[in-house]
């Protein structure tokens, strides 16, 4: 067989004004505020969509309370035009939780932001799914199962667009009976709105240095289910967010719990990814917190319906990079706008796009294009997302260095004084705490640590991963590339396994990750690449760095629905 990699390929190629990547509600609002902005001033100009999803919403996953600040600035009138949100926040409360007891703690110290009121519960799967029909009625050409698989330069090295649509390689790497190059899709101005630690993104964040002068990006994994539950267990649009147990005050994270639509509730577990304990798995924790008498008293007699889990970017306003290079730039959570506290990151994905639609129109309309949009970065560092960001800036180092019982009261008060100084903080004034170390180096060795003895799942309540994988609806084509690449394939074993126990078996939400033939004393990583929801948490939270998530074939992963 020839060496795949020694062919000259050659693809067809299509020249846009912008391409964009990515069909979430970033995505999705800078192709609106693009054409909006044409449509007013008379002119014509071509954007793309692609969107590595079989639709778009497939896979967007979010609590959510959103925030329609944002989608407001691309249609006041959202409401009269039927966007999907129904259920406005009616009640909102912080729990506390021990073993088998709850503390209200709503009335802690915390500036008015924190509350909910004027925000709305939904599925932002099902808005974005409403904002393609708003764009694709102004003319935005979306093209859904277009996985983007390349980054395409000029002469001069500046992004020239992406390589999208490559199907038909085989595991082995040949190429099948229905093979096809993909396209190359070529822009004046490229925009990465992947979402959090999007492959692509990160290419150019390395190529450009964008992240030269911030701080280390960090994250969390949110684990979802969508329950519909008995009547006379629903509240419509009530709000509960929890700490506490099961977590150990060094862990940090915590729980949601959303009422809206016909009997829907969503629930949802948030885990930091700067644990220490190789031991700890996610997944196991949120099935274990739903065992609590609070939280099993909601779903009790209901039915689960839906499992999805998602990486969350929380580093906040210092670990923004810059966001404009040579023909592209990084918007919404490829770049990491959410508001950690708020738990909240749509509002700012959409207003960051909006920003960058306005500098590329303007740029386009120039006789002479600037190469880099360097308006769109002006933009942000003088916009209300910039100063939202800063205000809680210190919020996540503060819960790093104290805990989560001292950091949340702590917290809670530099937020409240912060925001009536106007920004300034009584811990660093005008300055910011910093992140110093990544995720994936903060677990510590497991000897120092013991197993942990996770309940079994009822089957009712609680469920094992290949079952909740199963209620994501994901789906791959079995003969294709393995989409988990790993860069030493003996680094599982001779490190991972010998000196963190290999946590990829539980820091995977899907039971990808394996470690098989320990019986025989010839242990090896299994990769189950079938079961990926996409969540993007390997590729964060490897001790050795040694696992690069990239995009599979399109239309592969999760099918989200109502997520």
């Amino acid at each position: 067989m020839a060496d795949t990699q020694d062919i000259v390929i050659e693809r067809e190629a299509m020249d846009y004004d912008v391409v964009i990547v990515g069909g979430g509600p970033a995505g999705l609002s800078a192709a609106i505020r693009l054409k909006q902005q044409a449509e007013k001033a008379g002119k014509d100009i071509s954007v793309a969509v692609l969107e590595k999803g079989s639709e778009v919403g497939a896979h967007i996953l979010s609590g959510a309370v959103f925030d329609p600040s944002g989608l407001a600035s691309l249609f006041p009138n959202w409401k009269e035009m039927g966007a999907p949100l129904d259920t406005p926040v009616t009640e909102d409360k912080f729990i506390y939780l021990g073993p088998q007891g709850a503390m209200d703690i709503s009335a802690l110290p915390k500036p008015a932001y924190m509350n909910n009121h004027g925000c709305y519960i939904g599925s932002l799967g099902n808005l974005c799914r409403w904002l393609a029909e708003q764009a694709e009625g102004l003319g935005v050409e979306i093209y859904p199962g277009m996985a983007c698989s390349e980054v395409l330069y000029d002469d001069e090295g500046a992004v020239a667009g992406v390589v999208a649509g490559v199907f038909g390689i085989a595991r082995d790497g040949h190429h099948k009976p229905d093979y096809q190059p993909g396209l190359e899709l070529r822009a004046q101005y490229t925009f990465f709105a992947e979402g959090v630690r999007g492959s692509l993104s990160q290419l150019v964040i390395r190529k450009f240095d964008l992240d030269a002068k911030s701080d280390v990006q960090k994250y969390g994994i949110g684990l979802k289910e969508l329950w519909k539950v008995k009547p006379e267990k629903f509240k419509p649009g009530f709000v509960q967010h929890t700490l506490g147990w099961p977590l150990n005050d060094k862990t940090g994270g915590g729980s949601f719990l959303y009422h809206f639509g016909d009997h829907y509730v969503s629930i949802g577990f948030v885990v930091h990814l700067n644990y220490e304990n190789p031991y700890l798995s996610p997944f196991d924790e949120f099935q274990r917190f739903k065992q609590h008498p609070a939280i099993r008293d909601v779903l009790e007699g209901g039915e689960r319906v839906a499992y999805g889990a998602r990486a969350i970017n929380e580093g906040g306003y210092q670990s923004v990079p810059r966001l404009v290079f040579p023909g592209g730039v990084l918007i919404g959570c490829s770049a990491g706008f959410v508001n950690v506290p708020r738990i909240k990151g749509s509002h700012n994905a959409m207003k960051t796009a909006i920003m960058a639609a306005d500098a590329a129109f303007k740029a386009l309309q120039s006789l002479d294009a600037p190469r880099v949009l360097e308006g769109y970065q002006k933009a942000y560092e003088h916009s209300d997302v910039a100063k939202e960001l800063k205000l809680v800036r210190n919020v996540k180092p503060i819960l790093t260095k104290f805990g989560t019982n001292l950091g949340t009261l702590i917290s809670g008060i530099e937020m409240t004084l912060t925001h009536l100084l106007g920004g300034f903080s009584i811990f660093t004034g005008t300055g910011s705490l910093h992140h110093t170390k990544s995720d994936a180096h903060s677990l510590k060795p497991a000897a120092d640590f013991k197993p942990i003895a996770y309940p079994k799942p009822d089957g009712v309540i609680s469920f094992d991963k290949l079952s909740s994988v199963f209620v994501s609806a994901t789906n791959h084509e079995e003969d294709q590339p393995v989409h988990l690449k790993l860069k030493d394939p003996h680094i599982p074993i001779d490190i991972n396994l010998a000196k963190y126990a290999e946590p990829a078996q539980r820091y995977c939400p899907a039971g990808v990750y394996e470690i098989v033939g320990l019986e025989t004393r010839e242990p090896r990583l299994q990769i189950n690449a079938q079961n990926c929801v996409h969540c993007k948490t390997c590729d964060i939270k490897d001790p050795t760095n040694n696992i690069v998530w990239v995009c599979p074939e399109g239309g592969g992963g999760p099918n989200y629905p109502n997520m």
